[in-house]
């Protein structure tokens, strides 16, 4: 039989929607992690194998539940496990996923909010929504956090277990507890982008990100009493603003650009248009900040940095961390002179915080060239690219000293940008709105 290469991607369509559904549904009538994973990708072989010759069925995502529950029934049937669970199984309806009735939606956002709860170390919770929410494989989240799968492996293990021995609760938390919850799901889906949009990162985390904030956005209205979205409105914005240059921040060659060097036909000017629509409706709090920092980039003419520097100044005052403070201080240089950012430059690195971060010598290195000293400038290039944590960021930065001594450059230089950390770095709380 000839290969159906409609197959392949019909599945994969399903999958992004019926996925977490599946796993949501089979955790929260088990209460078994595992099983329910198990079972959600057994249904999804099953449909790379059947499809092919009985045809993609109308509701792909109700065939993948109906599979994945009937394998569950199978399996604890011959584990002769308590009579309910079998009994909550088989009611659930043939429609799957596409049935309100059994609060599908629902169980997405039970599953969102237990793989990110506070219990769990951020790095787990990162994890284990990669794992268990988005599907990713437990190698490539390995790789994403420089373990070994057996390590990574391990820690998944470790944190499903811990949600079954402390009784964390499979709920959406209510009321004053979802306020102060929703932060950090936030945060774990602001992780899950920065591993997406590093240079060394895993370009599918940060498509990941994005789906999973919609998902957010759109769910989150439904509850009641319904929870201010303006923080999820704003942290769809800084994605979809910082995805749009994906494919313009390298050359043919392989080599990272600036900003200023990047073609802007190859910007995604639809997306951008998303997110600057979506700015209506963001909040007041760090992620919509970044998002308006983010805005005043992404446009084909100047960047207005005395804008940027009053989103800055705005985002100080909420997160007076090192690396908000080192934006701060290059985007200050770049609207009211290299002196006065080098001086905020210097207090944010006096606490010794940014210390061996190549960013911050770079920026020293980008403002000490405006103010017409290009022999220390040169010298802190280089010294940043010694630092570099990616071979592209090293090559970059050693272009920018060649260039600062007259050497010959590929292209004219732009702003030195600091982009967000390493998937491993943004779990210790490295956090920065890039420009690149």
């Amino acid at each position: 039989m000839t290969p159906n290469p409609a197959v392949p991607a019909a599945v994969a369509t399903a999958a992004a929607e019926a996925y977490p559904r599946i796993v949501g549904a089979l955790i929260r009538l088990t209460g078994d992690w595992d099983l329910a994973e198990d079972c959600a990708q057994e249904a999804l072989a099953a449909a790379l194998q059947r499809w092919p010759s009985t045809g993609v069925p109308d509701n792909p995502a109700a065939w993948l539940m109906t599979t994945a529950r009937n394998r569950a029934i199978d399996v604890l049937r011959r584990a002769s496990v308590e009579r309910s669970k079998l009994q909550d199984l088989a009611v659930l309806s043939d429609e799957g996923p596409a049935a309100d009735s059994h609060g599908f939606p629902d169980d997405r956002l039970r599953l969102i909010f237990t793989c990110c709860h506070p219990a769990l170390p951020l790095e787990a919770r990162v994890a284990l929504t990669l794992r268990t929410i988005c599907n990713v494989r437990t190698p490539d989240i390995a790789r994403a956090f420089l373990v070994t799968e057996a390590t990574m492996t391990r820690r998944l293990t470790r944190a499903k277990t811990k949600i079954a021995q402390a009784g964390i609760p499979y709920r959406v938390p209510q009321g004053p507890d979802l306020t102060e919850r929703l932060p950090g799901v936030l945060g774990v889906l602001y992780v899950l982008f920065t591993n997406g949009y590093n240079p060394d990162g895993t370009p599918a985390f940060a498509d990941e990100a994005i789906r999973l904030a919609r998902l957010l956005r759109t769910l989150l209205p439904t509850l009641s009493p319904a929870p201010d979205t303006g923080e999820v409105t704003g942290l769809l914005a800084l994605f979809l603003f910082q995805h749009s240059r994906r494919r313009a921040r390298r050359a043919p060659d392989g080599r990272l650009l600036t900003l200023e060097q990047q073609d802007r036909s190859r910007w995604d000017w639809d997306a951008i248009a998303e997110a600057r629509a979506l700015l209506d409706g963001a909040g007041e709090g760090p992620y919509s900040w970044q998002a308006r920092i983010a805005a005043f980039h992404a446009t084909t003419g100047d960047t207005d940095w005395a804008g940027v520097a009053a989103c800055y100044d705005a985002l100080w005052k909420q997160q007076p961390t090192p690396v908000i403070a080192l934006n701060r201080a290059f985007a200050h240089g770049y609207a009211f002179g290299p002196a006065e950012g080098l001086a905020l430059l210097a207090a944010a690195r006096a606490g010794g915080a940014l210390d061996g971060w190549p960013h911050a010598v770079a920026a020293e290195a980008d403002l000490t060239a405006r103010l017409g000293d290009h022999a220390r400038a040169a010298d802190l290039f280089r010294e940043a690219a010694s630092l570099a944590h990616s071979p592209a960021e090293r090559d970059a930065l050693l272009e920018r000293a060649a260039a600062r001594i007259g050497e010959p450059s590929a292209q004219g230089q732009g702003a030195v940008c600091v982009p967000i950390a390493s998937a491993k770095a943004a779990t210790a709380g490295c956090w920065a709105a890039p420009a690149r």
